[in-house]
């Protein structure tokens, strides 16, 4: 099924981990709702500018989230989120175009290290009734996941 000119739906629910440990990863018709705002409203304005996005992670149901160590009130969950890299493009570069061109909920630069272009992934939410435009950037401390506000 086609959400854009640019992606599909069986894209967004795409995981090895459930293809490998044979969980149900079919989403609900409101959860397709969400991700056709998510990629309308986030991922296709991207993909305009900067051409193929790689989607790492998008739609996860409740069992594979918690097969991949998920939050518990991730918003992959609700097919209001991806995990995204652009080809070519410093994960950094581009989490902060997201920041200053494009309407979401939250932002994550995860797992970046400074001067390696090709570390982390951006993780954007995008819930049409709370476009807060959170910016966090999570970092491991201690083995820890700590989010950090801004970039």
């Amino acid at each position: 099924m086609k959400l854009s000119n640019n992606f599909t739906l069986e894209e967004l629910i795409k995981s090895e981990t459930a293809i490998r440990r044979g969980i149900n990863n079919t989403p609900s018709s409101s959860v397709v709702e969400n991700l056709q705002q998510l990629v309308t409203n986030v991922l296709q304005p991207i993909r305009d500018k900067f051409g193929p996005i790689t989607v790492t992670s998008g739609y996860r149901s409740a069992q594979l989230n918690v097969a991949i160590g998920g939050s518990a009130t991730s918003d992959h969950v609700l097919g209001m989120a991806a995990d995204i890299e652009v080809l070519g493009l410093d994960n950094k570069v581009l989490a902060q175009y997201v920041q200053n061109n494009i309407k979401f909920t939250q932002l994550i630069l995860e797992f970046y290290t400074e001067g390696d272009p090709h570390s982390g992934w951006v993780h954007i939410s995008y819930d049409k009734d709370d476009l807060k435009q959170e910016v966090l950037t999570a970092v491991k401390r201690n083995g820890k996941t700590v989010y950090l506000k801004g970039i």
